[in-house]
């Protein structure tokens, strides 16, 4: 059996990261459905949040629209 090698990939970010936005829509879509705007931004950013901190990576994540 072959030694792992360090160099190979373990794991796919972009996977994880489409995780995050999935679990993002799953939790607004339920608001949505409702008419209430405000809460499924809430439950998507809390959500977002939650598979966020699942994610081994080392870096900033601004949430929000942003400037308008």
């Amino acid at each position: 059996m072959a030694a792992p090698n360090p160099q190979a990939p373990d794991r796919n970010l972009a996977m994880e990261l489409v995780r995050v936005t999935e679990a993002a829509a799953m939790a607004a879509g339920r608001w949505m459905g409702r008419g209430d705007k405000e809460g499924a931004d809430a439950a998507a950013v809390e959500a977002m949040r939650i598979v966020l901190s699942t994610v081994s990576m080392d870096g900033v994540v601004i949430i929000g629209e942003g400037e308008k």
